[in-house]
């Protein structure tokens, strides 16, 4: 067990790490940089043209990795094909944007019929090749599950895909994502390994991608993950949650995401209610901050901070 977590994170984290300077160039000179928008804030103008993309690192690391183990720990398939069909999603969509020059990427109705046929994939496989239950872990209540029947299975749409679209509106910051993510991962981790629930060494690879990635990516970041990565991620924490029966954690483990997607909730439907008037200075909630004069090096401690203390709660609620 101890050596299976050491080398999956050592692994993904070597490839991360070693792939970094050879890949980061290669996206430089295919010109896939980011185009920044004028309406964002003024301070991330600078950050044109430095690549996106870099989630192709975080897969990359995470897929190698697996296959070391996917003989042996079976119940890592499901999380893998979750995490690497939603990475590819992202790669389409960011390929169409800044390799075709095509803004708008994948249009909103071709994005979420992908994330729909992926998500319906992952469930037929969880009910027809697992023995793991839909039932829900209710946090802080010992032994106790919350099992919705026929109705389990829409909320597992709404969770996997409410948490994919809060982990990309979440990566808007250098770090910020990833910063958030390998403690999620390392939580899973934690509680994979205390289990025997025989995911551990996708979730520690994981944590491990996101180390290496971070090396490149902390303010000022080098390379971004781009749609790839943050797709990817979100499906690897809702795909993770459910072999674990824990879904009802994200809300605490996530609780970044959360707030994430809430704040553009609230914001355009308050937006669109008032006829032009905002609760936010900007969404996601991380421009909020910004605008009120956080640094990005400020916003990315603080969200990591409340995740890790959010993480050791959640901990004591098994």
């Amino acid at each position: 067990m101890s050596s299976t977590v050491f080398l999956s994170v050592m692994i993904s984290f070597a490839i991360s790490v070693v792939l970094g300077p050879v890949v980061i160039p290669f996206l430089r000179r295919l010109k896939v940089g980011q185009t920044v928008r004028d309406e964002g804030p003024e301070s991330h103008l600078k950050k044109n043209g430095t690549p996106t993309m870099g989630g192709i690192l975080i897969l990359f690391s995470v897929v190698v990795t697996s296959l070391f183990f996917v003989k042996d720990y079976p119940k890592i398939i499901p999380i893998l094909f979750l995490t690497l069909g939603f990475g590819l999603i992202g790669f389409l969509d960011d390929y169409i944007k800044v390799v075709l020059k095509r803004s708008m990427g994948l249009r909103a109705w071709q994005k979420f019929a992908l994330q729909i046929v992926v998500t319906a994939v992952f469930v037929f496989y969880l009910l027809h090749y697992t023995d793991v239950s839909l039932a829900m872990k209710v946090p802080f209540l010992d032994g106790v599950y919350l099992d919705l029947g026929w109705a389990n299975i829409p909320f597992l749409f709404f969770v996997v895909i409410g948490v994919v679209n809060g982990t990309n509106f979440t990566d808007g910051l250098d770090g910020l994502a990833s910063s958030v993510t390998v403690l999620v991962a390392t939580f899973f981790s934690v509680v994979a390994i205390g289990t025997n629930s025989g995911i551990e060494p996708i979730t520690c690879a994981v944590a491990g991608a996101l180390l290496g990635f971070l090396l490149f990516n902390v303010h000022p970041a080098s390379v971004f993950m781009g749609d790839t990565g943050s797709l990817a991620l979100g499906g690897f924490v809702a795909a993770a949650a459910y072999m674990m029966q824990m879904p009802l954690y994200i809300v605490i483990v996530g609780f970044i995401y959360l707030i994430e997607v809430l704040s553009v909730i609230i914001q355009v439907t308050y937006f669109k209610a008032t006829g032009g008037k905002r609760i936010f200075k900007m969404a996601p909630i991380h421009h909020h901050f910004e605008l009120c004069g956080w640094s990005e090096t400020r916003i990315v401690a603080v969200f990591s901070i409340v995740t890790a203390l959010l993480c050791l709660a959640a901990l004591m609620g098994i």
